[in-house]
């Protein structure tokens, strides 16, 4: 039975200026010709399709937090949607409070993601627009609404004012919803992410796991942050960079003396 490697993107195996350093490239790679590799990442298939080029994936995806599993071939395994009027209630929650999200959808049944947003930013949010400037797929509206199959809804803020939202929101959905809360490592903010209960990175490993037939007792997964945590509960071996959280330290078997911008998953693959 082959070994199983699955790694967070962000802050875990993207270096920090979001690029793969030609070492961690070869060494990810000779592990493929041999293992089961694949990711787990809160983006959109675009964008990690993009990172990605050069590298051997070769298992399903995990996207979007685990709302979307998908193959590099663009064939749709999984979905975990949040109804338009889930959303529509939410975003209706935020703005009372003056803030309004991020909501990344997809258009129709083909793997066409859209991220749409409000005119109304905040400094963190007019940050990340940046970067997304060239992409065709974010909206921009006056009167943002959810769309019909919402992937998950994702606000930027200052902690104390998200602890707020997120009592909101808990106060008229419960547990029916799952709720992320977590630092952004490097623009100094915090983001609560707002998903379907089921999904998150350990119920899409279940999901690969079942396309492609693998044994968790061979699984390695490697992590950062908050939203690793439950794939960190379910995997074998759960592996943290130096750099990641320290909630989400105590929480691996392994803790990593690197951090991701050096190959600290590369170096860990070179190592066994």
């Amino acid at each position: 039975m082959k070994n199983i490697y699955i790694t967070d993107l962000d802050h875990t195996f993207l270096r920090s200026d979001l690029s793969i350093s030609d070492y961690t490239k070869k060494i990810w790679n000779a592990h493929a010709n041999h293992s089961i590799m694949s990711i787990a990442t809160a983006r959109t298939y675009k964008k990690t399709v993009e990172f990605l080029e050069g590298i051997e994936i070769n298992a399903p995806m995990i996207l979007l937090d685990g709302a979307l599993i998908a193959t590099l071939d663009r064939k749709i395994i999984d979905t975990k949607f949040l109804t338009k009027e889930i959303g529509d209630t939410i975003i209706e929650r935020g703005a009372k409070m003056g803030i309004y999200p991020f909501v990344l959808s997809m258009e129709g049944s083909a793997l066409r993601e859209a991220m749409s947003y409000a005119r109304d930013l905040n400094a963190y949010q007019r940050e990340i627009i940046k970067r997304y400037s060239n992409d065709d797929h974010t909206r921009e509206y006056k009167d943002l609404r959810a769309g019909e199959q919402n992937f998950k809804i994702v606000y930027m803020a200052d902690e104390e004012l998200l602890v707020s939202l997120e009592q909101e929101i808990k106060a008229l959905f419960g547990e029916s919803l799952k709720y992320i809360l977590a630092p952004e490592a490097y623009m100094g903010c915090h983001f609560l992410t707002i998903l379907h209960k089921d999904a998150d990175k350990a119920h899409g490993i279940r999901s690969v796991s079942e396309a492609v037939g693998f044994d968790l007792n061979k699984l390695t997964v490697f992590g950062d942050n908050y939203n690793d945590i439950g794939m960190f509960e379910l995997a074998k071996n759960a592996v943290a960079v130096a750099n990641a959280q320290e909630g989400v330290k105590r929480k691996a078997d392994i803790v990593l003396a690197h951090t991701n911008d050096e190959d600290a998953v590369a170096r860990y693959l070179k190592s066994i």
